[in-house]
């Protein structure tokens, strides 16, 4: 559990050695974006109800809180992601929609109006235990099977290389150095060798990487906002086509007034030492959304 949160606190650390190395900051110069959410999802049908259905209710609480420092050719960027959903169907046991935890820290300094030098680090793992659900064991025993755990895994990634920005809300980061650490610490994945991690081992790092991160977040309409993130990740070390990494989220939001929308979102992922198949969630919600920010958009 120690480790669990030494880890947690490495991207905190990171921010406040960059917030102690500026001298009196003047808090003018940031843009704060802090957001909260719970939607509410249900579907009831009556016994005769010959459509077909199942009776099913869930819940997801979302959090997101931005903090942006720029002055001159400086710039830092911070964000906590945070997402936890469940649903209830009917004759079912309680199954997670949604589990995510991700922190980023950025530093930039800019060389060009367009263009700066950057360095990095995040986290992504998860709060709680992840099923496949009703597996057949060899003994004929049908039973849910832990796949994910808190820290099972956790990606802790530092990047260092350049940033282009043509506009406000569109970036790409180019990484040529981005040594990447993944953490395996429950035991009983890490004796299996799940996520690429070694047998018995906890950890699997990856010293010699290329990273590539595109990030879009625009008001594409009135109170209609798109936001779409892809992450490409190349290990030096297996340049191999079918070893590449991909992950893409997409999140389509709708402002239905100050304290409603909709949204709709996927993610695409595509990493070999999970499974060599792309992977697919989507998911549409309905529910109220409180925000906070010191700025006009």
């Amino acid at each position: 559990m120690n480790t669990r949160f030494i880890l947690l606190l490495i991207p905190f650390i990171c921010w406040g050695v960059g917030l102690s190395a500026q001298e009196n900051p003047d808090t003018t110069y940031w843009k704060k974006d802090f957001k909260v959410g719970l939607n509410f999802n249900q579907a009831a049908f009556s016994s005769n109800w010959k459509g077909g259905g199942v009776n099913s209710i869930g819940l997801t609480g979302l959090l997101n809180y931005k903090a942006k420092y720029n002055k001159g050719q400086h710039s830092w960027d911070n964000e906590i992601d945070l997402a936890y959903g469940i649903v209830k169907n009917q004759d079912q046991s309680s199954r997670k929609s949604i589990d995510r935890i991700f922190l980023d820290t950025k530093y930039g300094r800019k060389f060009d109006e367009k263009w700066e030098l950057f360095s990095s680090a995040n986290l992504l793992t998860q709060f709680t235990k992840g099923y496949n659900y009703d597996v057949e064991f060899p003994n004929g025993e049908v039973k849910d099977s832990v796949i994910s755990n808190l820290f099972a895994p956790a990606f802790l990634t530092f990047a260092w290389g350049f940033q282009y920005q043509p506009t406000e809300y569109f970036n790409i980061r180019f990484s040529p150095l981005t040594p990447r650490f993944t953490f395996v610490t429950d035991n009983d994945l890490s004796d299996l060798g799940a996520y690429g991690v070694d047998p018995g081992e906890n950890l699997r790092s990856e010293w010699l990487a290329f990273q590539a991160l595109a990030d879009f977040d625009k008001e594409i309409a009135k109170n209609l906002n798109l936001k779409w993130k892809y992450l490409l990740y190349i290990n030096y070390e297996n340049l191999s086509l079918d070893e590449w990494d991909h992950r893409l989220d997409l999140i389509l939001n709708a402002k239905v007034n100050k304290f409603m929308s909709v949204n709709l979102g996927a993610i695409v992922i595509y990493d070999f030492d999970q499974v060599d198949e792309v992977q697919f969630n989507q998911f549409f919600n309905l529910g109220l959304v409180y925000e906070v920010k010191n700025y006009e958009d």
